[in-house]
């Protein structure tokens, strides 16, 4: 049976140059960074070139990388911080943002005497920047928080904009850049964000790795106690194999850019048109049909078929081969509808199945064919 990965917005395939790299420091590089003696000092100039190199492909200052376990940590310690040691009252945001953001604001409502104000959300999925502007009259401190990719629908969020309206409104502004960075350049002195983070696995590195970056001078305190570790703002050992294969991986992800960009742009698009011969009825959720709107690497489609069979959609997939998903991973075996579609889908369509289709430049037409020919066959069956 063929089998096709098209979940790369969960998480990517490693690079074989990756693995090998780790396992090499694995093997050779063991000391403990916060150690004195050589084998620490070898260890803790692996950690340091790492954040020297993420650094430079932002054009920021090493000490504003901040290693964590990954994209979730780094919104908590942002979002936490902000309200516990900045002084920030109100956090705008949107409900389309992702539950690592969602459910952490949640929390602080609970625990702090804080506003949290959502700005609209258009029907194509993107932010309503009139009503964005008109909250940011505000006096309070505020915070805003806007991923840069949503992870469900792929939309754009025109981050420089944003990051400029913050700043003409003394607001912070944090972004969730999980899903651009590795796919999309940022020099961060040109566009004026506050704090944002990454994760490894996202593009093409280990699991269990990523990175805030903190803008010089921000404030922001620990939210891990128990050692000095990087800068004092996240305590314990640093995990040296899983940040230098996040480096190299991130590395590759630029050199090879502008190539991988035009491949998978290629494939998304020979699947919007392969979509739309075999299902004249399809509906592409957001803006993902559109490249200028949307990122390269994803599709949400809501398909034509019956809603008693659309539970059933997913798993037949899966006993094809294919690797797709409903929404976000974090929210599998979850029953309830994708808080995204909810906010952006009429009821009628919320019926149908909509599937997120997220490929990269390990994907081929062969799979996309394939994938098409299965949702064919099934809709000959009566699946539609």
């Amino acid at each position: 049976m063929k089998s096709v990965y098209f979940d790369s917005a969960a998480t990517t395939q490693m690079r074989d140059e990756v693995i090998e790299r780790m396992a090499n420091v694995m093997k050779d590089y063991y000391g403990n960074p916060s150690s004195t003696h050589g084998f620490g000092r070898h260890a803790k100039s692996l950690l340091e070139t790492s954040r020297k190199t993420i650094a430079s492909f932002f054009n920021v200052s090493a000490a504003e990388i901040i290693f964590t376990s990954g994209g979730t940590e780094a919104d908590n310690l942002v979002l936490r911080s902000a309200v516990k040691d900045l002084g920030v009252t109100e956090i705008i945001s949107s409900k389309i943002e992702h539950h690592a953001v969602l459910h952490t604001l949640d929390e602080l409502q609970k625990e702090f005497p804080i506003s949290v104000n959502y700005v609209n959300v258009l029907k194509n999925g993107h932010i309503d920047m009139d009503h964005l502007e008109q909250l940011l009259q505000s006096p309070k401190k505020t915070l805003v928080s806007l991923m840069h990719i949503n992870n469900e629908i792929g939309n754009l969020l025109n981050i420089e904009r944003v990051a400029n309206l913050c700043k003409a409104h003394q607001a912070l502004f944090h972004s969730d850049t999980v899903q651009s960075v590795g796919h999309y350049q940022m020099d961060l002195q040109e566009i004026p964000i506050d704090f944002m983070a990454a994760s490894a696995h996202k593009f093409h590195g280990p699991k269990g790795v990523g990175f805030a970056f903190l803008r010089k001078n921000s404030g922001l305190r620990a939210s891990i106690y128990g050692g000095e570790q990087e800068r004092g703002l996240r305590a314990g050992t640093e995990s040296i194999h899983n940040i230098v294969g996040m480096a190299d991986a991130l590395s590759l992800a630029y050199k090879h850019l502008e190539a991988e960009q035009e491949y998978t742009l290629s494939l998304k698009t020979y699947f919007i048109d392969q979509l739309q011969d075999a299902f004249p009825d399809i509906q592409f959720n957001g803006d993902c049909a559109n490249p200028e709107g949307s990122t390269y690497t994803l599709l949400n489609v809501c398909l034509p078929f019956t809603a008693d069979k659309a539970s059933l959609l997913s798993f037949q997939l899966d006993l094809k081969g294919i690797a797709c998903s409903r929404g976000s991973a974090c929210q599998s075996g979850s029953s309830q509808n994708s808080h995204v579609l909810t906010a952006i889908l009429e009821d009628d369509y919320l019926k149908r199945p909509s599937l997120r289709f997220s490929f990269s430049s390990f994907n081929t037409k062969e799979d996309i064919d394939y994938v098409v020919e299965v949702l064919k066959e099934f809709s000959g069956n009566g699946m539609a």
